[in-house]
């Protein structure tokens, strides 16, 4: 059965789970998480995963690899299969307060950029990245589609 859960004990993203299954292309049950940390916690993690010695938003973590575009199948990644029988996906780690600076900038709701940010992360996940131009703009496409098919929008 096609499903997707999301696990993060300081918010609920199961809105955004669900709008992101019309999306994903599989034949099985999915997962990622999602942690909040504090400033040094993501400039931490950005020194040590890439070398940026800075503070982000957003790190996303994948466990799959080249699967953008394609069909996802549970039997050919049995070793990232969770306790729940989910296929998971991968970690996102989110810098509360960077989120909230940028709602503030952005001129937003701190749960639309929470949101945004899980998309993004999400999208990653799923092997989507934005370095080129034509990338980028099937990453935004996915991430607006998936924002407002739940109402949340700029």
């Amino acid at each position: 059965m096609k499903s997707f859960e999301i696990y993060c004990g300081q918010a609920d993203f199961s809105r955004l789970a669900a709008a992101f299954l019309p999306v994903i292309n599989c034949n099985c049950a999915l997962a990622c998480e999602i942690v909040f940390v504090d400033e040094n916690g993501i400039r931490e993690l950005n020194n040590s995963a890439r070398g940026v010695d800075a503070v982000t938003d957003v790190l996303s973590f994948p466990t799959l690899e080249g699967i953008c575009g394609k069909r996802i199948v549970k039997s050919r990644h049995i070793s990232d299969v969770d306790e729940q029988g989910n296929l998971f996906l991968g970690s996102i780690v989110i810098c509360e307060k960077r989120a909230a600076e940028q709602a503030e900038e952005y001129g937003h709701s701190y749960e639309r950029e929470l949101f945004y940010l899980a998309a993004h992360g999400v999208c990653h996940l799923l092997g989507y990245d934005h370095i080129e131009e034509d990338d980028k703009a099937k990453m935004r496409a996915v991430e607006e589609e998936v924002l407002s098919s739940i109402g949340i929008t700029r």
